[in-house]
């Protein structure tokens, strides 16, 4: 964090004083979460999937090995060819959410006007509310289990007042296969550990969404001059008399750890999500929901 913009967060590592921060946040930022769901709500009926629900979902043509039982011979009628009737999948489902606690989440810079920290959170609390409402069930590792209620987004922000295991990854113990966890962070942790965390949970059956959120300043480098730049965990300090002449570098490195973090989430079947705290909070929703509506990604995926 540079100190030419002045953003000194060395007393934020004390968990403490997080926590009163965090105290004072999430009820606006629930309030925001609820207005941004407002925003992109209509015209949406949860995420449909083909299963052994009640509700048509859609036609398909009939291939070999199929239940003939399920053949729609009104609609098979009509043409030369035989089709199935597909029905929606209406199964609760197992979501869990995370946002990134760690000190660098809490960074702004004066080209944004929200930290890492609190968009992390207003997403996660934006598709809790998302989600419950199509009777998904939503849990966060280490502070809420998986409850299906209309007011789980209100749960889960109610839990985080008063715990949020400071952890540098969501606990895993009760991850079960076949869920999904959306991740939300700035995938600031040594990259080695960051890959080796989505493997053990990914090759479990867990499905994953991993989310990079990132202030615009750390994406351009804007800095120039002489600029002294303070790591917020562990109190490193480094002095750059012409801080321009690091831009290259630093941005060429940046670049390539999204790239390694979204090839490695394609490889396992997760889905990587860019998105920039000077953005619209519903661009990276949208993107979100689409994902976990099990639309493929294209490639690079920003929001």
């Amino acid at each position: 964090m540079p100190i030419g913009s002045t953003v000194d967060l060395t007393n934020s590592s004390d968990a403490l004083v997080r926590a009163r921060q965090r105290a004072v946040l999430l009820p606006d930022l629930l309030v925001e979460a609820r207005r941004i769901v407002s925003t992109v709500i209509a015209g949406w009926h949860g995420r449909r999937r083909r299963g052994i629900g009640e509700n048509f979902w859609q036609f398909r043509p009939f291939v070999d090995g199929e239940q003939v039982s399920r053949i729609d011979w009104r609609r098979s009628a009509r043409d030369d060819h035989v089709y199935l009737r597909d029905r929606e999948w209406e199964a609760a489902h197992t979501v869990w959410l995370w946002a990134d606690p760690s000190p660098s989440m809490r960074y702004q810079s004066g080209a944004a006007q929200v930290s890492k920290e609190s968009r992390a959170l207003v997403l996660v609390l934006a598709l809790a509310e998302l989600l419950s409402r199509s009777g998904e069930r939503i849990g966060y590792p280490g502070v809420v289990e998986p409850v299906s209620a209309r007011n789980a987004a209100e749960r889960v922000a109610a839990a985080l007042l008063n715990e949020r295991p400071d952890t540098r990854f969501p606990p895993d113990d009760r991850l079960r296969r076949f869920s999904e966890i959306v991740m939300v962070s700035d995938c600031l942790d040594p990259l080695d550990d960051i890959l080796a965390y989505v493997d053990k949970v990914g090759r479990r059956g867990i499905r994953g969404h991993l989310v990079m959120v990132a202030d615009p300043a750390e994406e351009t480098f804007p800095y120039a001059g002489r600029t002294e730049f303070r790591d917020p965990e562990g109190g490193g300090r480094l002095t750059a008399g012409r801080a321009e002449t690091l831009k290259q570098e630093y941005t060429e490195l940046y670049t390539a750890r999204r790239e390694i973090l979204s090839e490695h989430c394609r490889r396992l079947g997760w889905s990587f999500i860019f998105h920039r705290t000077d953005r619209l909070a519903s661009e990276a929703l949208v993107a979100l929901h689409t994902r976990l509506s099990g639309v493929p990604q294209s490639a690079g995926q920003r929001s």
